[in-house]
């Protein structure tokens, strides 16, 4: 009950300041919920087991402090054959994708909470202070800096040369990318209690996509910003504003016209892109982490730490893998034939893609991972909290 009444306060704090000291203290908030939905149920503890593959470091670098051990979403990202990451501190750097060798790196000065987004040679973050920034993707040079509306918690989304930017207090804006200036914005309300975090806007042809801590997808035109669909993708039940939370937090996927989005205790759904209407709906299965596809199937790692393969077509849970319970899982990628999820110790580990067992793992910091894996080619590369990055193979 302490418990409770603590989440309710640092929630509303939440609701009514944009204040950093105030965005500091709840920066763990995501960890209430991280242990499931029953939070005196421990994570399980790792086993030995004979290893079917063999899972090899190719190098590993140090990228300032990393997230500082707060909720942000810092995530690395893919320029030619670089791998740009950023710190919490404002700390940016670009390095080899094979070596790890530093190509450059610059000091921003900003607290960084969102990014990186890529755009035609811009790399883009945001900061907690509500500004945007964008570099050179292949020098680092300071190209332009910007105020929004309010902290910027996700990933900047960029298309057509127009960045899309979310921040928390419901604004979607829409900027330049060569400039800054501001082309649109769209406001919408947030309700007063939520899970610290906003899903990154997807782009969808000339459609932005962007889920609400209320359930809601909303559709916008990418060249104006005016409404084009709203769906209902969770809908919240109970009492309390804390039995009612049923946050899109996670980052929507699409393919083949058809946008994947999971949500906090109201389930997964499978929407039409062109006019938002529900093609399914699972309501059994609960995220905050996030989910991928390969050809016909989408994979999640749950609330309570379990890892799904789910039909594309249907929405019906093929697997599932309960061993990692409530380590507090990445998002699951794919990798040549495994699932590959990292967890809250800094462990990375190797899934079959055919029936879910565990072929291995390996641990690359001593932090948890929250950042989605990225794979590029035959190689997978990993960013921890601490700042650890990673790149890994098959052996």
């Amino acid at each position: 009950m302490r418990r409770l009444l603590l989440l309710m306060t640092v929630l509303s704090l939440t609701a009514c300041t944009t204040f950093d000291t105030v965005k500091d203290s709840v920066s763990g908030i995501s960890d209430y919920f991280s242990g499931g939905e029953d939070n005196a149920d421990p994570p399980a503890i790792l086993t030995e087991f004979i290893p079917e593959v063999k899972v090899e470091k190719l190098w590993d670098a140090s990228i300032g402090v990393g997230a500082n051990e707060q909720t942000v979403k810092l995530v690395p990202v893919v320029h030619n054959q670089n791998i740009i990451t950023a710190d919490r501190e404002g700390f940016v750097q670009s390095r080899h994708l094979t070596t790890g060798d530093k190509v450059w790196s610059v000091e921003t000065a900003l607290r960084l909470s969102g990014g990186a987004g890529l755009g035609a040679g811009t790399v883009i973050f945001g900061s907690s202070n509500a500004e945007v920034i964008a570099l050179n993707s292949d020098s680092g040079e300071k190209l332009w800096q910007v105020k929004v509306s309010g902290e910027v918690l996700s990933i900047p989304t960029i298309a057509k040369h127009i960045v899309i930017v979310r921040t928390t207090d419901g604004t979607v804006s829409a900027l330049n990318e060569q400039t800054g200036a501001k082309l649109w914005s769209y406001e919408h309300n947030v309700p007063p209690l939520s899970i610290r975090g906003t899903g990154t806007p997807l782009i969808v042809g000339d459609k932005v996509i962007t889920g609400y801590d209320n359930g809601k997808l909303i559709a916008l035109d990418l060249n104006n910003g005016k409404f084009a669909w709203e769906t209902s993708i969770a809908i919240p039940k109970g009492r309390s504003e804390v039995e009612r939370l049923v946050d899109l937090d996670v980052d929507p996927i699409e393919t083949n016209d058809v946008i994947y989005i999971a949500s906090y205790r109201g389930g997964i759904a499978a929407i039409s892109a062109s006019d938002g209407d529900i093609m399914w709906r699972n309501e059994s299965i609960s995220s905050y982490s996030g989910l991928s596809h390969d050809f016909r199937y989408l994979y999640l790692s749950d609330s309570h730490g379990h890892v799904w393969q789910i039909d594309q077509r249907t929405g019906g849970g093929l697997w599932q893998q309960k061993d990692l319970h409530h380590r507090r899982l990445t998002a699951p990628v794919i990798y040549q034939n495994y699932v590959v999820v990292g967890d809250f110790e800094g462990y990375v580990h190797w899934l079959s893609s055919t029936d879910g067992r565990l072929l291995g793992r390996t641990q690359v910091a001593d932090s948890a991972i929250e950042a989605k894996p990225i794979v590029i080619d035959d190689v997978i590369y990993i960013y921890a909290k601490d700042g650890t990055l990673a790149a890994l193979k098959i052996k």
